[in-house]
């Protein structure tokens, strides 16, 4: 026991040391996942990063796996030994018959037999995993246990090393732009990349992914094209990964060799994997494609004045029904009155009202801002019908000071209707004067000026799909 205290005790000074080697973060966990296999006399080993929404982990450093054991597909983090979302370690002592491994099949072909587990932790959250890999069959000692956590948390503090370094990074860039430009109050919420791309135009489209939130793993998965005997002579890896469209992506450039080299192993991709959605793109094709499935802009719309997507059309869609099924279920056997006021609330209560599964009758009112701060409300347009004794929901684009707000609900409660609710797409409290009750909230969002989905800015921007955050200039 005193041999592996200090075996361990050894194994923990040489990671401290590549930690402090300067190195980069693949590098540096790839050093960190050999000494992690070889003090733990085990095959292999490698350090998982788990995306924002907690969905996929992606490989960040490794040792000792085969390129097709690291590439057999996305590793979705609620299906792939769930356990360690919670903070457990896993421990799977028959992989390719544990129910709690994705991909049994490629750990039976590499034979792999034990796989243990530990979760990397930057308190509150959990951001990645360790993952340890033998051909034997293993038991996991206290002792195993704890240099594992041990190796996990240094990997926590490389993490946040490396995303504090990429946000330096931002801020440099920012800064070379504008050399008047100062360092923001505080670090806002980053996503670590910890991706080396293998050409700069795959760098660029990284960029514009994450300018549209749209989540993206980098060559996640290779496929097996050709065999030579029990080997395969031939792979093909393409460069994105695309989950919510559930979209593999090759970028080409305009070279047409490369083009037609390409579009080869696309079409056999095709006709061996017919599951497989698979698309291969210039960066032009990849504009047509975001304005098909609604994140780029619509029509003239103009996007050179947003600085950064807040939310994509598809997290707006998702929210969006979320609140029309606590709507319905909340009026449940009653029909209710949708109200509005015109214009911005257009897009948001067009959605809304087609996901609520009651009867609707639906109103619109209009209003005019008067004085030097626009401190005097005054309706404009008042409502079509009589609302006595009915259920109204007042339905808002966005609430910042709630003064009008405040205003038009007491205009409709002295209509006598027998309930009096609001639900609003976004809430920016830091903003707020008039104490207003919120019965249903989409977002709540920073001290930012927004447009996109019915919100404008000198009357342009209202058909972006997406809200986003105008450039302050």
């Amino acid at each position: 026991m005193t041999t592996s205290r200090g075996h361990y005790y050894a194994g923990l000074q040489q990671i401290a040391a590549v930690a402090n080697a300067g190195l980069t973060l693949r590098r540096t966990c790839n050093a960190v996942a050999k000494i992690i296999a070889v003090s733990m006399d085990m095959t292999g080993c490698r350090v998982l990063l788990l995306n924002t929404k907690k969905d996929y982990l992606t490989t960040v450093g490794s040792f000792g796996l085969s390129d097709l054991y690291l590439r057999k597909g996305p590793l979705d983090a609620r299906k792939s030994l769930p356990e360690v979302l919670e903070g457990r370690i896993a421990v799977v002592q028959h992989a390719p018959t544990d129910a709690r491994v994705q991909h049994p099949e490629v750990a039976e072909s590499q034979h792999v037999v034990t796989i243990v587990a530990a979760p990397i932790v930057r308190k509150p959250d959990m951001v990645g995993e360790v993952r340890a890999y033998s051909r034997q069959p293993r038991t996991l000692s206290e002792l195993d246990e704890d240099f594992l956590r041990s190796a996990a948390n240094v990997c926590a503090v490389l993490f946040e090393r490396a995303e504090l370094s990429q946000f330096r990074d931002r801020v440099k860039k920012s800064c070379a732009k504008r050399a008047t430009a100062a360092l923001p109050a505080q670090m806002p919420p980053t996503s670590l990349k910890p991706t080396e791309f293998a050409h700069e135009s795959e760098a660029e489209f990284a960029s514009l992914l994450d300018f549209y939130q749209i989540e993206w793993l980098y060559e996640p998965r290779s496929f097996p094209l050709a065999w030579n005997g029990d080997g395969i002579s031939l792979m093909f890896t393409p460069d994105f990964y695309l989950p919510e469209l559930d979209m593999y992506i090759e970028l080409t450039t305009m070279k047409q060799d490369l083009i037609t080299q390409k579009n080869r192993k696309v079409r056999k991709l095709r006709e061996m994997y017919p599951d497989i959605n698979v698309r291969l793109l210039t960066r032009k094709d990849f504009a047509r494609l975001l304005s098909k499935y609604g994140y780029g802009p619509q029509g003239d719309a103009k996007v050179e004045g947003v600085g950064r997507v807040l939310y994509s059309q598809t997290q707006i869609q998702r929210r969006v029904r979320s609140l029309a099924r606590r709507i319905s279920r909340d009026y449940a056997g009653q029909r209710i009155v949708m109200i509005g006021v015109l214009k911005g609330v257009v897009c948001f209560m067009s959605d809304l009202m087609q996901h609520i599964s009651i009867p609707v009758r639906v109103d619109y009112m209009d209003i005019s801002h008067y004085g030097g701060d626009g401190e005097i409300v005054k309706i404009t347009r008042d409502l079509d019908a009589p609302i006595v004794g009915e259920h109204v929901l007042m339905v808002e684009d966005i609430v910042d000071t709630g003064m009008t707000l405040n205003y038009v609900l007491a205009h409709l409660a002295s209509h006598k209707p027998a309930t009096l609710r609001v639900c609003s797409l976004l809430d920016r409290t830091p903003r707020r004067l008039a104490n207003v009750k919120l019965d249903y909230v989409g977002f709540e969002i920073p001290d930012e000026f927004v447009v996109g989905y019915g919100l404008d800015y000198k009357d342009e921007y209202r058909n972006l799909p997406f809200i986003g955050i105008l450039k302050q200039d």
